[in-house]
């Protein structure tokens, strides 16, 4: 990432993410995608070629999302206390809930410890949609700073917990999503 630049462009194969990135904005700028709004604030539907792949939300849109009738998921049942996430994706093909924590830094901070965390939060958004018999991936978007020898450690550690991390950029294929 260049400091203060714009970034990748318009990608064809995947997401790319920068600093401050709504994943919504991500599929607009992709060919062959469409976002429609959802009904009560639940985040948006992604559509590809006219068929209705997934869907994404941003903080509390997944819990209005699974609150809805469809669902019937009351958070308060699963969880003491309700994790809020930059960005979920949910792939109807594939049953599958992508958290997707975006962590960029420049300068030395408290993300360090932010990426200890994956296990627990996979846990309790796994707990969460149990019911409904999705899977729960969780993935940390990061930049190059994290590239560093002195984060192999966490690094490591993320891809022993079964999370993730990928650098940049999040391939449609990696998600089961179609690309042109």
């Amino acid at each position: 990432m260049i400091k203060g630049g714009t970034g990748g462009g318009r990608t064809q194969t995947g997401l790319r993410f920068e600093q401050r990135t709504d994943i919504k904005q991500l599929f607009e700028q992709i060919d062959g995608y469409e976002l429609k709004q959802s009904s009560n604030k639940t985040g948006y539907e992604i559509w590809f070629k006219g068929d209705l792949l997934a869907y994404c939300f941003k903080k509390r849109e997944l819990y209005r999302f699974l609150e809805q009738e469809s669902y019937c998921i009351d958070w308060k049942k699963y969880l003491s206390k309700r994790l809020e996430p930059d960005n979920a994706l949910f792939v109807i093909v594939r049953d599958t809930l992508f958290i997707i924590e975006i962590k960029f830094q420049q300068v030395l901070g408290s993300v360090d410890e932010k990426l200890q965390t994956c296990d627990f939060k996979r846990k309790q958004y796994s707990k969460l949609v149990r019911d409904l018999n999705w899977r729960v991936e969780y993935v940390y978007v990061l930049n190059d700073w994290f590239r560093k020898p002195e984060y192999k450690d966490t690094l490591d550690y993320i891809h022993a917990m079964n999370c993730h991390y990928l650098f940049n950029e999040i391939p449609l294929k990696w998600l089961g999503l179609p690309h042109e």
